[in-house]
């Protein structure tokens, strides 16, 4: 009886002692020997568009965007009223304040991360003035 009452309590706890520390050995192996596994992180290629260049973009209002657009970049609903910026290519509407400050820091659109084509501000030569 005393034998049986003692092989109860002491084999579980063996077991789960067994258990921890084979855990305890692979989670040790596993920082001390497997490369590390995180992504290095990636520099800011791009400088952002000068104040010359953002004035090349074409601006809108609202009411040509249709009805419940909303900014990508702040969440909002862009009002009828409110001045907007149109993303050429993508067609992607921000509200211009917005747009803005995203392309002052970031070349690409903030949605599908289209970049701006260079081409966009070089001077044309078939300008009819």
């Amino acid at each position: 009886m005393m034998i049986s009452l003692f092989l109860a309590l002491f084999l579980p706890c063996a077991g789960m002692s067994v258990v921890f520390l084979v855990y305890m050995c692979l989670l040790w192996y596993a920082a001390h020997h497997l490369p590390e596994m995180t992504a290095p992180v990636k520099p800011n290629t791009g400088a952002g568009l000068s104040a010359a260049e953002l004035d090349k973009l074409p601006r809108t209002t609202g009411n040509e965007l249709g009805l419940g657009t909303e900014c990508s970049v702040c969440l909002e609903d862009i009002e009828a009223e409110q001045p907007a910026r149109v993303f050429p290519g993508c067609n992607h509407g921000f509200h211009l304040q917005c747009a803005d400050t995203w392309l002052s820091k970031n070349p690409a659109c903030p949605v599908c991360r289209n970049k701006l084509e260079p081409d966009f501000f070089r001077p044309s030569e078939t300008s009819p003035c």
